[in-house]
């Protein structure tokens, strides 16, 4: 068993949309670690960004948000990382068969926009852009692409462009 597979299982990992229990994991701080996720949902360690893709998604699990400051998490370990935006990235938006929305990340997190998965709009730099809550405290910002599809999935009223998904309504500004 590789050391991946091993950390994977160790943690309760699967393949689907499962994660470990992070948020009842609170072990004191270890130190802060030279890992950034910078805003393009890239991540980097000690300056060379992570190109394994199964290695990215096994750190995007056991990722916690903690009043601003983000950690990778274990029932054991707690270390800082430094994350420039937001730590994840919708890559892809489209409208299923029900007419709701859905949305993946750049890690493969699968959502459903909706209550568990709302959209708000949030100030970067002096722009509304919208995020989308993927899981605890951890939020994703829409790719450039990804804003686009969604913008072509609203309705314009005149509040302005207004998306449905899930029994929920959003307005995008």
């Amino acid at each position: 068993m590789s050391l991946l597979s091993s950390l994977e299982s160790q943690l309760g990992l699967q393949k689907s949309n499962q994660y470990p229990p992070v948020s009842d994991w609170n072990p004191p701080l270890s130190g802060v670690m030279d890992m950034r996720i910078d805003s393009e949902g890239r991540w980097w360690h000690e300056g060379d960004q992570i190109k394994r893709e199964s290695l990215v998604r096994l750190f995007s699990s056991i990722l916690k948000c903690e009043m601003g400051q983000y950690f990778l998490v274990t029932p054991v370990e707690k270390w800082q990382i430094r994350v420039d935006d937001r730590p994840l990235l919708i890559v892809l938006v489209n409208k299923n068969e029900a007419g709701d929305i859905e949305m993946i990340t750049q890690v493969g997190d699968q959502l459903l926009l909706g209550i568990k998965h709302p959209l708000q709009m949030s100030d970067l730099n002096g722009v509304s852009v919208p995020e989308v809550r993927v899981r605890d405290e951890l939020w994703a910002r829409l790719s450039r692409n990804a804003f686009y599809d969604l913008v072509d999935l609203a309705d314009s009223n005149a509040s302005g462009c207004v998306v449905r998904s899930n029994g929920c309504q959003y307005t995008l500004g």
